[in-house]
């Protein structure tokens, strides 16, 4: 127990410095540009204090103009050295005080980094959360049942379907979807998560789910067979080993071996792949958000990217990063509870290390 708590402790150590390492290189990379965005804000503060001091004459504007500019500069720590606003900004982050937006706001016009982020985060998990959930299951099932009948023509289509759709740009067949299923064929509306005005309650609800069937079915023919034929190699070596053939012998029903044991002998293997698929999902596409005009992270960074809205840009890749390094941590120590060979490995290179009494 003492050597799990011990392990759980340093990996979440590992990553909490991980984070720390990649946030100060974040606030390092994006320094400059972050410097000069909060210039112009602050600029624009004392143009705003000034136009409320009312009428000056030229000596009084100037003189407090100058210190409404100056005292603005050292409230942001402008005019402190380069690596002070580096550790200014890593602190920032840290305390998840991403600041506001340069030019994008959010429906209700909050400027806040944050809010920003909140807005666009639903969007990103109801389309990619739904995406890989459906692509797990779905995918799942086509891989055992491919490893359970190989060489039959599903083992035949996941040798080569996954290999004709990863070398098709994603935004291509996105844009064939569009144009044949919103334009030549409208079935679907062509982009955004509403009509405009967006309906309330049940029809609203509806009105979603049917801006949201497209891009989700773009994504799932995408993604889909990857999976699966990554589940079948996993699995297909554990199809005919020694305890799935007792267990055939001992007359057990075909889904409860595969569902069962099969997939209970894979567990950690697949476990990785849900959780790192799970991960991707947070991030968002960026180029399926922007073709289907899908508000998401992606499509909000994208937008930040065009008009160099630096804050919002280290606010998503800040947040993005800690999620990702969150889910890494939860995985190693998944994993090392589903594998007990990871736990006695270790301990026998604890006791190697000590050596003998």
């Amino acid at each position: 127990m003492k050597l799990g708590s011990s392990f759980a402790l340093r990996r979440i150590l590992h990553g909490l410095v991980m984070y720390l390492a990649l946030v100060l290189t974040l606030s390092a990379v994006f320094n400059k540009v972050a410097d000069a965005s909060l210039r112009s804000l602050v600029e624009e503060e004392t143009v705003q204090d000034l136009r409320a001091a009312g009428s000056l004459g030229a000596a009084d504007f100037e003189a407090l103009r100058t210190e409404t500019l100056r005292a603005a500069l050292s409230r942001h720590h402008l005019d402190d050295p380069w690596i002070a606003r580096v550790l200014y900004g890593a602190r920032d982050v840290l305390l998840l005080d991403f600041g506001r937006a340069g030019s994008l706001r959010t429906a209700a016009g909050d400027n806040e980094v944050s809010a920003l982020i909140l807005e666009a985060l639903p969007n990103t998990l109801l389309l990619f959360g739904t995406e890989a959930l459906l692509v797990m299951a779905l995918g799942t099932l086509l891989g055992l049942l491919a490893a359970t009948r190989r060489g039959g023509l599903l083992d035949r289509a996941l040798s080569f379907v996954p290999m004709i759709l990863k070398g098709l740009p994603s935004w291509w067949i996105g844009m064939l979807a569009l144009a044949a299923f919103a334009y030549a064929l409208p079935l679907f509306p062509a982009g955004g998560t509403h009509v405009n005005p967006a309906p309330r309650g049940f029809a609203g609800l509806l009105d979603l789910l049917w801006h949201l069937l497209l891009p989700l079915l773009v994504l799932v023919l995408l993604n889909l067979w990857g999976f699966a034929l990554e589940v079948r190699n996993l699995v297909a070596g554990l199809v005919d080993s020694p305890w799935i053939r007792a267990a055939r012998g001992r007359g057990l029903p075909e889904s409860s071996i595969l569902f069962r044991h099969v997939l209970a002998g894979a567990r950690p293997a697949l476990l990785t792949l849900l959780v790192t698929g799970l991960l991707q999902s947070l991030t968002g596409n960026l180029l399926i958000e922007g073709i289907f005009g899908w508000p998401g992270l992606g499509n909000l960074y994208f937008v930040a990217v065009q008009r160099s809205d630096v804050p919002v840009l280290l606010g998503i890749l800040s947040a993005q990063t800690f999620l990702n390094l969150a889910g890494l941590v939860g995985l190693d120590l998944a994993y090392r509870r589903l594998d007990p060979r990871v736990a006695a490995r270790e301990e026998a290179s604890r006791g190697g290390a000590r050596g003998p009494g």
